[in-house]
């Protein structure tokens, strides 16, 4: 018995899709783990951007509890999950994939807002 291992990267495949409509997405995994670093990096560049914004929101907020926006959170995860779910053809439970990640992306962001939230400081009319 052999030890497990990874796959090459450089090697053609090893398995096919039933579906005779797939279009495969590159001819090698080295090209698909190529292409799949290259929209980490872009994805990585738009949550620093939406980071700004989670950071600039901070100024609008009079509590914790507006931080936190739990209906503001409701209408997001509603948002990505409706998004996801034009996809769904192509990657079945892509939804709930979309919806978990951004349950934890929230999270991760509200955190932060609360520690931004704690170096601001109430403007006086």
């Amino acid at each position: 018995m052999t030890a497990p291992h990874e796959p090459g990267t450089g090697g053609a495949p090893v398995r096919r899709f039933k579906d005779p409509a797939y279009q495969p997405q590159a001819a090698t995994l080295g090209e698909l783990r190529e292409r799949i670093d290259v929209l980490d990096a872009q994805i990585v560049a738009l949550m620093a951007q939406r980071a700004l914004c989670v950071r600039d929101a901070t100024r609008f907020k009079l509590d914790e509890f507006q931080v936190a926006a739990p209906a503001r959170q409701a209408q997001v995860f509603a948002r990505v999950r409706a998004l996801a779910a034009a996809h769904e053809n192509s990657f079945p439970g892509l939804s709930d994939i979309v919806e978990s990640a951004y349950r934890a992306l929230v999270a991760g962001f509200i955190a932060g807002e609360g520690r931004f939230f704690h170096d601001t400081e109430r403007l006086t009319p």
